[in-house]
């Protein structure tokens, strides 16, 4: 956390904002006036911004009026490498889980991540059984409100309190209501390059379930525009829990992103476990749109 503000202070010395998704020049217009019920004219709207493909969260609020889904259309999980260094492997397939959005006021959004549907196969090598949970998933609520620099400037700071409701099935959670905060941060750097960095505290349940401990979540991002429409990033993710004997989850990113239009994205990319604790290897594509 201090080593996000830190940057802050520092980043006020370079250029207009560019995050991957977006590279804001022009002078912020005064849209206080715009909410859900009055929404935002079209040639007031922002560049389109999305908190996917990668792990770190956007800064940056959609309009207000407007409405905006983000979601995998196949993501791919395979864990082989555990800490329990055990003869299992277990293989997670993710289907078309939604992140809706609508715009509430020019700088405040509500999100509802919804697990549509997940499928979890775990293969006991040494005896060749299987087991498989599948259904419905954990559906979590969130407001993001942006801080500074949501229609223009230098860096661009947002705070997103969340919850994470147990509405699952077939054991797919641990149907526990969890929540946290979570603050993105977007920075402009030199030649081109726009850099994200995230903070996030949660609150969970113990594995055991008899009593609550935090995490810790950092996360920095590295994007450029590349050829045309085309972006591509790399990521470095951690998780740090409080729980006794739990080991930290560390993660390496990359992917790439595709704007067909002004409105629709499209995005493919691969997550690469760097500790055991971490799923090995997480290939996914996915697509954003607004309205």
């Amino acid at each position: 956390m201090i080593l996000l503000f830190a940057l802050v202070t520092s980043a006020h010395a370079v250029g207009p904002v560019i995050t991957g998704e977006r590279n804001v020049e022009k002078p912020a217009s005064d849209k206080s006036q715009y909410t859900l019920f009055r929404p935002t004219p079209g040639e007031l709207m922002r560049e389109l911004s999305t908190d996917r493909p990668d792990k770190t969260e956007s800064a940056y609020t959609i309009d207000a009026g407007h409405f905006q889904l983000e979601m995998d259309v196949l993501s791919y999980s395979y864990e082989r490498h555990n800490p329990a260094r055990d003869s299992t492997r277990t293989e997670t397939v993710s289907i078309a889980p939604i992140n809706f959005k609508v715009g509430l006021l020019n700088d405040v959004d509500f999100q509802l991540i919804v697990q549509s549907y997940m499928s979890i196969r775990t293969h006991d090598l040494a005896s060749g059984l299987v087991r498989e949970n599948r259904g419905f998933g954990d559906v979590s609520p969130r407001v993001k409100l942006n801080l500074w620099g949501n229609d223009g400037g230098r860096t661009a700071l947002a705070v997103m309190p969340y919850l994470k409701l147990p509405t699952n099935q077939d054991h797919l959670g641990n149907n526990a209501v969890e929540g946290g905060i979570i603050f993105p941060l977007a920075v402009e750097l030199p030649y081109g390059w726009g850099m994200g960095l995230m903070t996030q505290y949660d609150l969970n349940r113990d594995s055991a379930g008899s009593g609550h401990h935090a995490e810790f979540i950092n996360s920095i991002t590295f994007s450029h525009d590349m050829v045309r429409q085309l972006a591509g990033y790399v990521e470095f993710f951690s998780t740090v829990s409080r729980e006794a004997n739990a080991p930290w989850v560390g993660t390496f990113d990359v992917g790439f992103t595709y704007g067909l239009t002004k409105d629709i994205q499209l995005d493919a990319g691969i997550n690469l476990g760097v500790t055991r604790s971490a799923e090995d290897l997480n290939p996914f594509l996915g697509i954003s749109f607004r309205y």
